[in-house]
């Protein structure tokens, strides 16, 4: 376990230096000068040449890419170019409302998923488990097909505008939350029960499934002490590529709704030419998807005894 657990810290670590240097350059590759961007066409050479000064962009480059770093190691985000404001306290409040999106989506895509994924599995064979295997399949290809903020403003044209039942934007209250989980969560809930479908399935195929159950032992019972065990690997791996892709697909659900999270500011940061918010916006995104993975590795040697030994 203990090398399992180095591995993955070793890998983390050594893909957010790379992905650190990656943004950095990036973003200093655009043509023009941030701090002209900043002030207008009609700020003077003094204008810029301070601003640049009292950002550290007349800095070299490993100057300036050590100084973002060290910041973010301490918790100083930096001054947005645009406001001339520091953004941690903004970046802090608005992370945890992007947080808190994503979580509640992948919490409701599970609590639907496991639970219906079983069940058809149980029933596979059965007319209730053919009729739900076709109705999942064809949620999980219109789900492929539709992207979420698509379904975010059907949503909204429904249930605010026609029938008046929640809020069409804003945030604050588990009202407003409704509708953008929900848009998050339903189509990620059919594509993960199909996923919890097939691993149940393969599982209840096995031999010790069958010598279970030939020595007496309830469906339910192997389901619930072994079966279910051993089908979590394939569903953690899904889940784990299901919460990443939910942080891209918050960027615009928080658009559409008017959230004040990481992607609205992220957007009105592009817009204004932010040079020290977006790559901090965008580095706290590449950590969040990179520490969804490094738990997913880790749970593969909670979950798998073999993986511990082998590590």
């Amino acid at each position: 376990m203990t090398r399992a657990l180095t591995k993955a810290l070793a890998r983390f670590v050594l893909l957010m230096f790379a992905a650190s240097v990656v943004i950095f350059l990036l973003l200093r590759a655009v043509p023009g000068d941030p701090a002209r961007v900043a002030l207008g066409v009609t700020a003077t050479d003094e204008d810029v040449a301070e601003l640049s000064a009292r950002l550290g962009l007349d800095r070299p480059l490993y100057a300036q890419y050590f100084d973002w770093v060290g910041g973010l190691f301490t918790g100083n985000f930096g001054i947005s170019m645009a406001s001339g404001q520091d953004i941690t306290a903004t970046v802090l409040e608005r992370g945890a409302v992007s947080l808190t999106l994503t979580i509640a989506a992948m919490v409701v895509s599970f609590a639907v998923a496991v639970p219906a994924g079983v069940f058809l599995a149980r029933r596979s064979g059965t007319g209730v488990g053919t009729v739900g295997r076709a109705v999942v399949g064809g949620l999980t290809q219109l789900g492929i097909a539709v992207p979420s903020f698509l379904v975010a403003i059907l949503a909204v044209a429904l249930f605010s505008v026609r029938l008046g039942w929640l809020p069409a934007n804003g945030w604050g209250t588990p009202a407003h939350a409704v509708l953008p989980v929900a848009s998050l969560a339903l189509v990620q809930a059919a594509i993960l029960t199909r996923y919890v479908r097939a691993a149940v399935l393969e599982e209840m195929g096995k031999d010790y499934v069958r010598t279970g159950r030939s020595l007496g032992a309830s469906i339910s019972n192997v389901l619930y002490s072994s079966a279910l065990r051993n089908a979590a690997l394939p569903v953690i791996t899904v889940a784990g590529i299901q919460l990443s892709t939910l942080v891209v697909g918050a960027v615009v659900i928080e658009r559409v709704f008017t959230i004040p999270g990481l992607g609205t500011m992220l957007l009105d940061a592009v817009g204004n030419r932010d040079l020290t918010t977006v790559q901090t916006v965008m580095m706290l995104v590449v950590a969040f998807t990179l520490l969804v993975n490094l738990v997913v590795d880790l749970t593969y040697a909670v979950v798998d005894p073999r993986i511990r030994r082998a590590a």
